[in-house]
């Protein structure tokens, strides 16, 4: 089956629920449309102005520029209420695997489902593929080398992901990789949750595991609990709000979900070694890393 070019405008509606192998390049540029992909399909995101805004069946979310998501779960909708332009290569795990290719004598594995920040290579590559898709003739490479080059791609960048198969629960490759994709599923939640309350139930829930099973397993792989996880973004997101905005202390503490302001300052100085005005005091800022805590340790070493 032919990869096909799907152009969508202001107030288009595209609807791949049909069933279909082909791989879809989808180009949404305007305002109040939407495109909706089915359960089980896998679907490469990438903004190039103004983000996308997503929903799944249990959240929603602003995919923005400089970012990258893979699905590969439930149905996906997505659209644009304000003038933006995003790219989306869509398709069924049969329709990717025929441009996928394993490294020799490694297994192949195919795409996990992650959100991450944007390399410069892969944004390049998704706009060549749309391109090409577009107008094939005007490219001396074959449309289906590009969405080779893009699938290598994007396999290389989740290596981080696929070193944790081995720690996940299974007998068969396949069922770790089933394994690890309900773990990301929960991870993928609680980050959608900016202000760090997780309901242990409903994650455990959305991974078909019992609140045990899941602690036991999520720490087994990612080396924290879902709890701690939440905790940390939860302080990277504060840190990230205090040293990088101007917005109020009190407006950040409804933001992330403390009781009262006292709360919320309380939690900071205990987490970061100092107070919010001494943090948005500091001479020389040092940003924060998502998922390292070495950032706010420097800036108490400054501080002090």
């Amino acid at each position: 089956m032919p990869i096909l070019y799907r152009p969508l405008r202001s107030h288009e509606l595209l609807d791949l629920s049909a069933p279909d192998d082909s791989l879809h390049v989808c180009h949404g540029g305007g305002r109040n449309l939407q495109l909706a992909v089915p359960s089980r399909w896998i679907s490469f995101w990438l903004p190039l102005k103004e983000g996308v805004e997503l929903e799944a069946p249990d959240c929603r979310w602003l995919l923005r520029p400089g970012e990258l998501l893979v699905w590969r779960d439930g149905p996906l909708q997505a659209g644009n209420r304000r003038d933006g332009r995003w790219l989306a290569v869509c398709g069924s795990p049969a329709a990717w695997a025929r441009y996928q290719r394993a490294r020799p004598g490694e297994p192949a594995i195919g795409l996990l489902p992650s959100e991450s920040r944007c390399t410069r290579a892969l944004r390049r590559l998704g706009v060549r593929l749309a391109r090409v898709a577009r107008r094939p003739e005007l490219c001396p490479l074959d449309v289906g080398a590009v969405a080779g080059m893009l699938s290598a791609a994007l396999t290389e960048h989740q290596r981080d992901l696929h070193a944790l198969l081995p720690r996940c629960a299974g007998r068969t490759l396949l069922r770790r990789q089933q394994t690890l994709m309900r773990l990301l599923r929960v991870r993928h939640l609680i980050r959608r949750h900016d202000e760090g309350r997780v309901d242990l139930a409903q994650l455990a829930a959305s991974a078909n595991y019992s609140p045990c099973h899941l602690i036991r397993s999520y720490r087994d792989v990612f080396g924290e609990t879902p709890s701690e996880y939440a905790a940390r973004l939860r302080s990277e997101r504060a840190w990230q709000l205090v040293r990088e905005t101007r917005m109020p202390v009190c407006e950040i503490t409804a933001a992330l979900g403390f009781e009262s302001q006292s709360a919320f300052c309380r939690a900071f100085k205990g987490t970061f070694g100092m107070t919010t005005t001494q943090a948005r005091r500091l001479a020389d800022p040092v940003p924060l890393r998502a998922g390292t805590a070495c950032a706010p340790e420097m800036a108490c070493a400054q501080a002090a």
